[in-house]
């Protein structure tokens, strides 16, 4: 397996534009295009890098907000994103992980064209892993 290296940390917002602002004045971040999904109706997001290789994600949805009914995510981080280097993996880690009943979603290519899966660590926090 090729080292894993962290990809991206993600974080939720209601406000992509402010954030976006606020991470290039004080830490240089250059914004990247915003992309709005087709799948999922609603959901926007905008990559942010940091130097050559570090990325933060912004995203939005209609359902961010401040409430925990399990229909709408909180603000704030969303999770850690670790790139595996390949499509095969991240097949061989997801099927690891869901005999072990820690896999959340499984691999598949996303609209903005990451091939990933989600997997949850021991503390319950979400882990997409990336090729």
């Amino acid at each position: 397996m090729n080292r894993a290296r962290i990809a991206h940390v993600a974080y939720w917002t209601t406000d992509i534009e402010s954030l976006a602002a606020f991470w290039a004045e004080m830490f240089g971040a250059e914004i990247g295009p915003l992309y709005e999904s087709a799948r999922r109706p609603g959901f926007r997001s905008r990559f942010l890098r940091l130097g050559c290789t570090v990325t933060v994600e912004l995203m939005s949805a209609p359902w961010v907000g401040g409430r925990s009914d399990g229909d709408a995510e909180l603000g704030g981080l969303a999770h850690i994103a670790v790139s595996l280097g390949s499509t095969e993996a991240v097949d061989t880690l997801a099927a690891r992980l869901a005999a072990r009943g820690r896999l959340f979603a499984p691999p598949r290519w996303t609209g903005d064209g990451f091939y990933e899966a989600v997997i949850v660590d021991p503390d319950g926090n979400s882990v997409e892993i990336t090729a």
